[in-house]
């Protein structure tokens, strides 16, 4: 791995990985892996992702986030631990904090089209009624997304020495989350706690994330030497980042790099910015014990054994989303 302090996160093409060419997928499988074993985030094109879908479902979550505040609650729901349908302003905060991201966000999660069990794991949908395009473009955006995922953990696995097909069985079906965001308007900011911001620096829970809109101004990652620099993305690109399932499970190769939304300067704070995450989890019983070709003398086992779900549960009750 080249260990040269990045300035910038690496772009890269996910079409060199499907080209069928083996030197261009060699290229990927290394540029992929290399940026997430040094800064954890890479800029990616050729999604599947198309302009004009991105528009439809920024326009939609644009729309339903416009609503009243007590219309949107009808869609905050008792018991689900936020994992389907509406949060409201202030309920998540990040770990090891108790102030609340100046945020509300809104889930969509695995829709099972097959007779597969996990079904019963997963609460239904929770769908808008006064935004009823929203279904239809969410799970096609959904879709997509998840698509390229794959793409990108086929990838990883081959640059950490596993067959290509090592995740597939893994995600088939997952608890992945589409998470639209409003970071809301602050008219007051002498309102609002001091330490509040739009998203405390944090390392996200899931194998991997893949982040539509990611070029708004307030996003950022912390360099391992403790500097921060800002994230930027040309309009057809998505980021790509390792969650903390993969880092544990890596033991640490590939790295959760912690990261933050910074609120905008003083006069920009009656602004709103939208951000679309789509966070890539496995199974639940999928097994996050250290992969034994990430374990050596230098660096040793650093996790304890631990399934997906029970590693999701415990950092839910953290965020403030589950009891």
């Amino acid at each position: 791995m080249n260990d040269k302090l990045l300035e910038e996160i690496p772009s890269l093409d996910l079409a060199d990985f499907t080209s069928g060419d083996p030197a261009r997928k060699a290229a990927f499988v290394k540029g992929m892996g290399d940026a997430h074993q040094n800064i954890g985030f890479a800029a990616l094109k050729n999604h599947g992702l198309s302009d004009e879908l991105t528009d439809r479902l920024y326009a939609a979550i644009k729309k339903f986030f416009a609503l009243p505040d007590d219309v949107k609650q009808k869609y905050e729901i008792p018991g689900l631990a936020g994992q389907r349908g509406y949060v409201g302003k202030g309920k998540e905060h990040a770990k090891g904090r108790n102030t609340g991201d100046l945020k509300e966000f809104y889930h969509v999660g695995q829709e099972v089209t097959d007779n597969d069990p996990i079904k019963e794991e997963y609460p239904d949908n929770v769908w808008p009624e006064e935004v009823t395009e929203f279904r239809e473009v969410a799970l096609e955006a959904y879709s997509r997304l998840e698509a390229a995922g794959k793409q990108v953990l086929r990838a990883l696995a081959l640059y950490l020495g596993l067959s290509e097909d090592y995740f597939d069985a893994k995600v088939h079906n997952g608890n992945s989350i589409l998470r639209a965001i409003h970071y809301f308007p602050i008219e007051n900011p002498d309102a609002v706690p001091a330490d509040a911001v739009r998203a405390a620096e944090h390392g996200d829970i899931n194998l991997i994330t893949l982040l539509m809109g990611a070029s708004a101004d307030g996003l950022q990652v912390l360099r391992r030497d403790g500097k921060w620099i800002p994230i930027t993305a040309l309009p057809e690109q998505i980021i790509v980042n390792v969650g903390d399932m993969l880092s544990r499970h890596t033991n640490n190769k590939l790295k959760s790099t912690i990261h933050r939304v910074v609120n905008p300067p003083r006069e920009l704070m009656h602004t709103s910015r939208f951000s679309i995450p789509f966070f890539m989890h496995p199974r639940s019983e999928m097994d996050l014990t250290c992969l034994e070709g990430c374990i050596d003398e230098q660096n040793p086992k650093q996790f304890p054994d631990i399934t997906a779900g029970e590693f999701l549960n415990e950092r839910l009750v953290e965020l403030g989303l589950k009891k």
